[in-house]
């Protein structure tokens, strides 16, 4: 397929290198130049915004959030003004899932479609092309691209009615946050109490507490490894769209709020550029102490 993909951050760049390399035409854009020129030597063309528009059957945008998607969708040179009737607007940033049905109508009443397919993952996984997508929309325009999809994804998913793959991912950050929160909590409680944090994650992970976060961020916490796949900053935002989004619904969400504001701590201390992960960080500042003797 021809394809204008914009954005090409720590997940947008992996997932347009895995379009190319399933034999995809793509024009890519972002605003760093020397991001756009490593895409292009693997096979791109570069093009301006209102060129990348105007150059796909289908486009992507892979951006921070709901801001930016709607100045790339709507706004002066973007896709309502440049992209032809029929194409179809893959979104796979996370946003709130308002303001992708706001721009999916506006798009629509220029016959553009629109997919909101969010991922989760991390850079690792968009680097592997495992994604898990979550997709929503009208159902036969989704499974038009259900394979385009998979050329960056492990599993792809449809929720429902537009809007439906953000709010499935506004859960799974939900989760992820408190997830990651409360192994924190559980990590430094066993070595705060003379058992070592190590043994205790190899004794419960096989267990009932065991999960995909405790196994993907327990081993970072415990060899003091903050390098980020998914930054603390993101999931602020992530977190902050949720809150927006349930309030709009009036569904409390009390404790996503507690875990926003711990790592509202962590980005008033510098470290939200950190995994999330470092979420540990905020117990090791209660108890003044690190979980295992490491360098900083």
């Amino acid at each position: 397929m021809k394809i204008g993909f914009i954005g090409l951050g720590i997940m947008g760049k992996p997932m347009s290198t895995n379009l190319i390399k399933a034999g995809h035409d793509l024009m890519v854009h972002t605003p760093k130049e020397h991001v756009m020129d490593e895409v292009v030597a693997l096979g791109a063309k570069k093009g301006t915004l209102a060129e990348t528009a105007a150059f796909g059957d289908v486009l992507i945008t892979m951006v921070p959030d709901s801001p930016q998607v709607r100045q790339v969708a709507l706004g002066q040179d973007g896709i309502l003004e440049n992209a032809r009737p029929g194409t179809t607007l893959i979104d796979m940033s996370s946003i709130d899932p308002n303001e992708t049905r706001a721009i999916g109508a506006a798009l629509l009443e220029k016959g553009i479609h629109m997919l909101d397919c969010p991922v989760s993952g991390g850079e690792p996984k968009a680097i592997e092309g495992t994604l898990a997508v979550m997709g929503g929309g009208d159902p036969e325009v989704f499974e038009r691209y259900r394979d385009l999809l998979m050329a960056m994804a492990g599993s792809v998913t449809y929720v429902g009615p537009l809007g439906s793959g953000n709010v499935a991912k506004l859960a799974n950050n939900i989760i992820v946050a408190v997830n990651i929160a409360v192994a924190s909590e559980a990590l430094m409680f066993a070595q705060k109490s003379g058992a070592d944090p190590e043994r205790v994650y190899q004794a419960i992970r096989g267990g009932l507490a065991g999960s995909t976060v405790l196994d993907a961020k327990a081993p970072m916490m415990l060899s003091g490894n903050f390098k980020p796949g998914f930054r603390i900053g993101l999931h602020i935002k992530d977190l902050n769209n949720a809150i927006k989004a349930g309030h709009a619904v009036q569904s409390p969400l009390p404790l996503t709020a507690q875990v926003m504001e711990m790592m509202q701590v962590l980005r008033g201390a510098g470290y939200d550029h950190e995994d999330h992960s470092a979420l540990l960080r905020y117990y090791e500042k209660l108890v003044d102490t690190t979980l295992t003797p490491r360098e900083e």
